[in-house]
């Protein structure tokens, strides 16, 4: 068996039996992206051959806060499915998780694709359809989130689920660096931050994926659904807990973990 089907099958189990797995940087390398991706690939795949439906995509490890959490110093990308996107308080089941943690984001709806492979903050806005505050519950597979790059990268970017705000929100005269983020956690603040750390800007992060897929035979399309990275540090889910999420000048958005 292959490098790239044995951690597959090692991220596959873990998923099933929902047992957390040893990292796969064993199998690929700890600086290997390009393995980690042709991973992701396939895991991916199957979702698709099994019914899944991919709406969009999901920058991770944009925030400094983050990347110092687990040493980990560039971001990455994975794929959204339609099974993986939650409403305002819709209950996240718990149930689906393995070791769920909570970040605050923003993210874009496309009205256009974004197809060419240089893309800039300019072509982002003017695809842009809307914005809404969300919730990402990321997670991992990998035992204890002992995480390199490519253990990440693997496994989708650590994705777990995503509840959207029902509020649309135009990009026009906002300010989405200085934009200020409160994440609490059962009325307790737990988490804060701005735009300015997601990669400089929310958008500049959207900038670089677009760039990243396109340099990877890939492009981001009319309707996805762009999590734009986290604006400030991830916070443990403690069992059944709510997350409230306030981006300033938005709507807020709930995260019921059931």
């Amino acid at each position: 068996m292959t490098a790239t089907a044995s951690a597959a099958a090692r991220l596959t189990a873990a998923r099933a039996q929902r047992l957390p797995c040893a990292p796969v940087r064993d199998l690929l390398g700890a600086n290997d992206i390009n393995a980690a991706y042709a991973v992701q690939s396939v895991l991916n795949e199957a979702r698709i051959a099994a019914g899944a439906r991919v709406v969009g995509a999901k920058i991770g490890l944009t925030a400094a806060a983050v990347q110092r959490q687990f040493g980990v110093y560039r971001p990455d990308f994975g794929v959204l499915f339609d099974d993986m996107i939650y409403a305002h308080a819709q209950p996240v089941p718990l149930d689906s998780l393995l070791q769920p943690r909570a970040e605050g984001e923003l993210a874009f709806v496309l009205g256009r694709d974004i197809d060419h492979p240089g893309a800039s903050v300019a072509d982002v806005l003017r695809a842009t359809d809307f914005v809404l505050p969300a919730i990402e519950i990321v997670d991992s597979r990998i035992e204890g989130w002992d995480l390199a790059i490519t253990d990440t990268v693997a496994d989708n970017a650590s994705s777990g689920a995503v509840v959207l705000g029902t509020t649309p929100h135009s990009l026009r005269d906002r300010d989405l660096v200085s934009i200020k983020m409160r994440l609490s956690r059962n009325g307790a603040q737990v988490s804060s931050g701005a735009g300015s750390a997601c990669l400089g800007s929310p958008v500049a992060a959207v900038a670089w994926l677009a760039r990243e897929l396109v340099r990877r035979g890939q492009f981001l399309r009319a309707g996805d659904v762009v999590m734009s990275g986290a604006l400030g540090p991830m916070v443990p889910v403690t069992g059944s807990c709510s997350f409230r999420l306030q981006l300033e000048g938005m709507a807020e958005v709930e995260a019921v973990i059931a």
